[in-house]
């Protein structure tokens, strides 16, 4: 990250927040910045104080979620003891980093891969995909995973649950370890509330 430093009122963490907010709701390339400058009401040369441009804005902005997701991707490879365990971990922990770094985890998985940046940030994404889905496979090798969908398609449907929030979630609308705990229970546990065994005594 740049190691400017900031001016009065508009330090780098105000300009990469406002930055990856406008490029995920105008697009990338249908940002300026002028546009930028407009939303932190600073003259361009200021933003230029802090980055090189706006493709500097936009690898700084999806670093900041890919730093995030790679660490806690790492941490589940690197821990002992079950795949499924391991699983459960790094979605738990992928729901907190979406929670505190949502503009730019937003930003992130509305890249479509037409510049630079946005290709770097999307290999450095599939790397992410590729470690979750061999700890799916791992899993599935321990029978704890159902065999019979593919390793792949699980993770990319599991993590499809987590990165929804996006869409919904509100801060403050619920904490991170309450919304950690629902996404996991269903993730793992499933929606079907378990059948009671056993036959019902009747009256003699």
């Amino acid at each position: 990250m740049s190691t400017r430093p900031g001016r009065p009122g508009y330090d780098l963490e105000q300009v990469l927040l406002v930055a990856a907010r406008a490029f995920t709701e105008r697009g990338y390339e249908g940002t300026s910045m002028q546009d930028l400058a407009g939303r932190l009401g600073i003259t361009k040369s200021a933003i230029y104080h802090h980055v090189s441009g706006k493709e500097e804005l936009l690898r700084l902005a999806t670093d900041r979620a890919l730093d995030g997701l790679s660490e806690v991707t790492a941490e589940a490879v690197a821990m002992d003891g079950k795949a499924i365990d391991r699983l459960e971990h790094a979605v738990r922990r992928s729901v907190e980093v979406l929670i505190d770094d949502l503009p730019y985890v937003a930003l992130l998985l509305r890249l479509r891969g037409n510049t630079p940046a946005e290709k770097r940030a999307i290999a450095r994404r599939r790397e992410i995909d590729h470690a979750i889905g061999d700890l799916v496979a791992q899993a599935e090798a321990e029978g704890d995973v159902r065999p019979d969908v593919d390793p792949a398609v699980t993770a990319r449907l599991l993590f499809g649950m987590v990165n929804s929030l996006v869409e919904w979630y509100r801060p403050r609308q619920s904490g991170a370890a309450e919304i950690a705990d629902a996404v996991c229970k269903i993730a793992f546990d499933g929606l079907r509330q378990p059948r009671r065994t056993g036959r019902r005594a009747h009256p003699s």
